[in-house]
């Protein structure tokens, strides 16, 4: 053996990401990517794909390991809402929505989720 198999051979393999983790990694870059394409009366939405349940308002999302996403805002009746749902259910989509107040700037959360904000009031992942 030499030298530098050695030295390979004792690193430790990269770390990979739960699958809820990518997920999460990967809905943020989708909200942000939705957000820029919004005008000043918009902001994001997500609608529930095969359900009744109608629109949340994205306020923050999260996930839990290894394989749960949240979703946490409010619906269209400004009912705290919470969606909790398997990777392997995920479908997301993203709708632009009228702002809720028409003198208040649009809300953008594209740049709260890349700084790990996951939603709830306190900003730390609560509900």
């Amino acid at each position: 053996m030499t030298k530098a198999t050695t030295r390979k051979s004792r690193r430790k393999p990269a770390r990979q990401h739960s699958p809820a983790r990518r997920a999460h990694d990967m809905l943020i870059v989708y909200i942000r990517d939705f957000e820029s394409q919004l005008d000043a009366e918009q902001e994001v939405a997500m609608g529930f794909a095969g359900d009744e349940a109608g629109v949340l308002r994205i306020e923050g999302i999260g996930y839990f390991d290894p394989d749960i996403v949240t979703f946490y805002g409010t619906d269209e009746i400004g009912a705290k809402t919470q969606l909790i749902q398997h990777v392997s259910q995920l479908s997301v989509t993203l709708r632009a929505v009228a702002k809720e107040n028409e003198e208040d700037p649009p809300r953008r959360i594209g740049f709260q989720l890349n700084t790990g904000w996951t939603g709830g009031d306190s900003g730390d992942g609560s509900v």
